[in-house]
């Protein structure tokens, strides 16, 4: 909660504001707010807390993801150039082939989280996604040049993001949706 107060609102809000027209500054709140989702879900399903407010906070948590990787996905696409830079060059068909494949992953797995269709396996698919990226695109940039900052937060991004991935995908198993006091994942808000 409080990572989310500070981070997300009073560190990022002032960059949003200033730069509400372009879209990188909601995208970089995105991923800020995916890491606090992921802590959120983690309390709502280990707390000792009424039943409901868990479920209530566990779909907030879930459709918070599932907007954070529409968002994702639309960057893939807003910042093209920079997407297929990150790309191998090497992996089969083209680096712009994956940039928009990635994109559109993305945003399908995002929508498919929002309305509950397919919304554990979008999630499992977003975890996979994001754990190949380390091995196949940012290993090899950290490696490649050490001494590149981005190249490390990048990496550690996506490490974090695999595991909030997984997390939302745990949360919309067959149990955790029975736990929800027998509502739809829909209707637990």
């Amino acid at each position: 909660m409080y990572y989310t107060l500070v981070v997300v609102v009073v560190m990022n809000g002032p960059g949003v504001i200033a730069n509400y027209r372009e879209f990188g500054s909601y995208s970089w709140v995105a991923e800020e707010l995916a890491v606090a989702i992921g802590g959120l879900i983690v309390y709502a399903n280990f707390a000792t807390i009424d039943a409901a407010l868990a479920a209530r906070l566990t779909r907030i948590g879930q459709v918070t993801f599932g907007i954070c990787a529409v968002l994702f996905g639309g960057a893939h696409f807003v910042y093209l150039g920079l997407t297929v830079s990150l790309i191998p060059k090497w992996l089969p068909p083209s680096a712009g082939f994956w940039a928009y494949a990635t994109g559109v992953f993305h945003i399908a797995g995002g929508l498919a989280i929002l309305t509950g269709i397919k919304a554990r396996l979008a999630a499992i698919l977003l975890t996979v996604m994001y754990a190949s990226w380390t091995p196949l695109v940012h290993l090899p940039t950290v490696i490649g040049a050490p001494d590149v900052f981005f190249n490390w937060t990048e990496n550690a991004l996506n490490i974090v993001l695999a595991g909030v991935a997984w997390i939302v995908a745990d949360s919309l198993s067959c149990e955790a949706l029975e736990k929800s006091a027998g509502s739809s994942p829909v209707r637990a808000l």
